[in-house]
């Protein structure tokens, strides 16, 4: 079975007629039973589009093979060979085989992380399987599956339209039109039509852009139209953070520079100097092994993997590495409000009858578990007809689903339509049985720019015409009240207000009878001279944490806006439970900004905190805004309305539970339980994710400099012997230190990185910080350590005394690096503030460098291969106390830098 044919005939599915559809895939239009659905997943396979194979581990292997230093070091063991230095060679061989290992097994847990996170990320799908209407993984979809579209999915498979209601699909993705194509299932085509001209039918890949539709699947997977096309419908695969290429740029430059200098400088000490042409190949390696940071982009690769597995923890799912990194500079959230500051469970509170009688509602959330009281009194069998005719138009003019399945309430659908339903429910109205007494003819489906829904029901050879939405809107299409009472517009408004004011979201619901029957076929008249029912009132309570999470941002510098399409008064009133705005000089319209020349609007931006009744196209408006001003901005967004400014933000993030497919593939971040608490453990985890990049880099260059500075200030003097031979230098930089920067890389968070302000976006990660930390610490112990080596050295050398200067000087090297990462663990506070029982991990790499050093230093295998020998006692203690001499010096740089830049 293809897309495009069936299983027993060349026809294309959009030329057949539904029932022919359905019967070649013998289903039915209430749905298959999930026997019948496991059996043909098991025939078809699962509903997912061609993809490239992940690496193989050995192509992961290979991959640890391919750069320059690799080169260098695979060279050098072969001249050691051929000078018949086997030990030498050997051991090269051996660190580069142990490098591959580690690499490779990094590399593989990383793939299989993205894997992980990537089935976190798929989208679902509404289908109907025992006849109910359930949601379900895309992948579990199969032909014949009764599938509901609704705006804002991104279509799962390919579909056979059975019913619509002013559905518009963008298929640019498979046609290149630019605009949304209007679909009609009624519509029938020649076999050879065209795809863009098929308009019963909905493509996988395609967006629904408006409407909804029912239909039935016809292809899934590989034999989907773009299944059959190989293309990778979510997008390519996120390329390198910015951060991470330029740290491989850098370490390429200075691999250059640092190859140039050897060469240089080995000349010298042939031509100029007493060095033999041996001598100074094994320095040239060894400066190279030494300058060359060969382990920052992988350190840095396991930073960033480190921080992608700690917010995936915390709710946020990380789409593109670079988010990691962005979001340590965000500077303002532009928030909806709906669903990330609130619950997004909406409930009735209150009704306003259309004589002015109030209703309360008890209960909270969509399990219509509470009751209808009326003066202190609950409300039985539906209540008295006014409020009967107001819980009837609520439930019957709705589009949602709210049953009982095995104990526990479902739902689909809109949440104001879902709250209407609880509300029904309250009163002992379903809307399954209203149905059959009223039955559903035509409707007009909601969509923001109508701010209003209608359905139209037969009742006694006449028509019942039932509205829903906005007090402004439906106000305007009526022309009298019921129960009697006086129709009041201006007092009904003012109303509706005070109802607004008090945060309450405020529909307004209204009926009519239209004397003669409409058929389903024809497009509904536009509703008018309605009778006004009531005002519903409903609450979405904010969400735990959300006022905490407001003053986190506020206290580290990170400034917050809501943009919501909802009224001004309601706005203002959570913005002010929010602790966000306090007074209406801080709300801004649609409208009013609107009118705002083009020039003011960034200091407008600056001063607004609550944007209300905007349009998705103010929203990027407001977000380009704040570019200019110079924010870095993260957006948060769940519509299809709100990609543009997703992909115009900074950071785009998605929301993972009630967000629609487009709006999850625009952005950088998904948040997993929309709640805009997460937002800021992403922005805490972001700012802990670049300190530890720092840390990491810091410690690298730091000791990697040091050594250098140690080779170059024997090469000044003219030392005869090498400080350390290449050995030794390959087994402090990739095996002792190269155990303690991955370990650096889990360091938690410090405590205070909410009480810092954001670091500009255009920081340099080299800033002068950086610069002059490294120089003082480099410094420092390229000299304590080029004096020692000096110091164990006698003035006429026997080999011996050069192996026990050496054995001495590799020791104070690794004792420097296991104290100098007590330095690096924070840039601001002291080593002695820091309790080293925070990170176990970080405990254990250090000790675990330490004592795999010791083993080197009394073990044969280890004697033999670096060159080492037991350490006396008197030598231990006067090396540690060199080596404790790093503290203090980092310690006076750390107290000189605050005083200086706390002025």
């Amino acid at each position: 079975m293809s897309s495009s044919t069936t299983a027993d005939s060349q026809r294309p599915w959009h030329a057949l007629p539904p029932a022919e559809v359905l019967r070649l895939l013998e289903t039915f239009e209430h749905g298959l039973e999930t026997a019948e659905a496991q059996a043909r997943r098991q025939r078809w396979g699962p509903n997912r589009l061609p993809e490239s194979p992940p690496p193989r581990l050995w192509q992961v292997a290979v991959r640890q093979f391919r750069s320059p230093l690799i080169y260098i070091l695979a060279i050098a063991a072969l001249v050691s060979l051929g000078l018949g230095e086997v030990k030498d060679a050997t051991f090269i061989m051996a660190v580069l085989l142990i490098n591959a290992v580690i690499g490779t097994s990094q590399e593989w847990k990383a793939e299989r992380s993205s894997h992980a996170l990537r089935k976190m990320l798929r989208i679902r799908a509404t289908v109907q399987r025992d006849g109910e209407t359930i949601e379900v993984d895309a992948e579990q979809l199969v032909p014949g599956d009764i599938v509901w579209l609704e705006s804002g999915n991104r279509v799962p498979a390919d579909i056979r339209l059975l019913s619509a209601h002013g559905l518009e699909i963008d298929e640019s993705l498979l046609t290149g039109e630019s605009l949304p194509v209007r679909k009609d299932p009624a519509w029938m085509g020649e076999p050879s039509q065209p795809l863009a001209d098929r308009a019963n039918m909905a493509y996988a890949g395609s967006i629904v852009t408006r409407g909804r539709a029912k239909g039935v699947v016809v292809a899934t997977g590989a034999q989907t139209s773009i299944g059959q096309l190989a293309l990778d419908v979510f997008g390519r695969e996120g390329g390198k953070a910015p951060l991470l290429e330029r740290m491989e740029r850098f370490t390429r430059v200075v691999g250059a520079a640092v190859l140039v200098a050897a060469i240089l400088i080995s000349s010298l000490g042939i031509f100029v100097g007493t060095y033999t042409v041996t001598e100074m190949f094994m320095f040239a390696v060894a400066l190279a092994v030494s300058a060359i940071p060969e382990g920052l982009p992988v350190a840095l690769t396991v930073a960033l993997a480190v921080a992608t597995i700690r917010m995936a923890r915390r709710g946020v799912i990380v789409r593109r590495l670079a988010a990691v990194e962005g979001l340590g500079s965000c500077t303002l959230i532009a928030t909806d409000k709906t669903g990330t500051l609130t619950c997004n469970e909406l409930t009735v509170r209150e009704v306003r009858l259309a004589n002015g009688t109030p209703l309360q509602v008890t209960g909270q959330g969509y399990a219509p578990i509470g009751q209808v009281l009326r003066g202190g009194k609950p409300l039985v069998g539906g209540g008295d007809e006014p409020v009967w005719q107001l819980a009837r138009a609520a439930v019957l003019c709705n589009e949602s689903d709210l049953h009982q399945h095995d104990g526990q309430w479902i739902w689909r659908g809109d949440a104001v339509d879902i709250a209407l339903l609880s509300f029904g429910h309250k009163l002992g109205l379903v809307r399954e049985v209203l149905l059959d007494s009223f039955p559903l003819v035509n409707q007009i489906p909601f969509e923001p720019e109508y701010q209003y829904s209608a359905s139209y029901h037969k009742i006694d050879g006449q028509t019942l015409q039932l509205v829903k939405g906005a007090p402004e809107r439906v106000l305007a299409m009526c022309s009298s009240a019921a129960g009697g009472a006086v129709y009041d517009r201006a007092s009904l408004e003012e109303s509706a207000r005070q109802l607004a004011e008090q945060g309450y979201r405020v529909l307004a619901l209204a009926q009519g009878i239209m004397p003669a029957p409409i058929s389903s076929d024809e497009a509904p008249p536009p509703p008018q001279d309605l009778e006004f029912l009531g005002f519903v009132a409903m609450i979405d309570p904010l969400r735990s944490g959300a006022k905490e999470a407001i003053r986190a941002c506020r206290r580290a510098g990170v400034l917050v806006t809501m943009v919501t399409g909802d009224h001004r008064v309601t706005a203002l009133a959570i913005a002010r439970e929010l602790d966000l705005a306090t007074d209406e000089r801080q709300v801004m319209t649609g409208a009013e900004l609107q009118a705002i020349p083009e020039d003011q609007l960034v200091q407008t931006v600056a001063d607004i905190r609550v944007f209300a009744r905007v349009a998705p196209r103010q929203k990027l408006q407001i977000v380009e805004a704040a570019q200019r001003a110079g924010h870095f901005v993260a957006v948060t967004g769940d519509g299809v309305n709100d990609a543009p400014a997703l992909r115009a933000a900074n950071i785009g993030v998605a929301m993972g539970k009630a967000g629609t497919d487009v709006a999850r593939e625009a952005a950088e971040l998904v948040i997993s339980d929309d709640n805009f608490a997460t937002i800021v453990h992403g922005i805490e985890e972001g700012r802990v994710a670049y300190d530890n990049v720092r840390k990491v880099i810091y410690l690298l260059v730091s000791t990697g400099a040091a050594e250098l500075v140690l080779m170059a200030l024997a090469v000044a003097t003219g030392t005869p012997y090498l400080p350390l031979l290449p050995v030794q230098l390959l087994w402090l930089n990739l095996v002792t230190n190269g155990i303690q920067h991955v370990a650096l890389a889990f360091e938690p968070n410090e405590g205070d990185v909410l009480d810092r302000p954001p670091r500009p976006p255009k920081q340099r990660v080299f800033d002068r910080l950086m610069m002059e930390r490294t120089a003082i610490a480099a410094l420092h112990m390229g000299i304590i350590g080029f004096m020692t080596f000096r110091w164990f050295l006698p003035s006429t050398a026997t080999e011996a005394d050069v192996q026990a200067a050496r054995n001495a000087l590799l020791l104070l090297m690794v004792l420097f690096e296991n104290i100098h990462i007590g330095n690096c663990r924070s840039e601001t506070k002291s080593a002695f503030a820091l309790s080293p029982l925070r990170s176990h991990t970080l405990m254990a790499g250090a000790f675990t460098a330490f004592l795999i050093h010791v083993a080197a230093i009394y073990h044969p295998f280890g004697q033999s291969v670096l060159a080492t020998q037991p350490i006396t006692a008197a030598q231990w203690l006067v090396l540690l106390m060199l080596s404790l001499t790093i503290l203090p010096v980092m310690e006076l740089h750390k107290w000189s830098w605050k005083r200086r830049h706390a002025r």
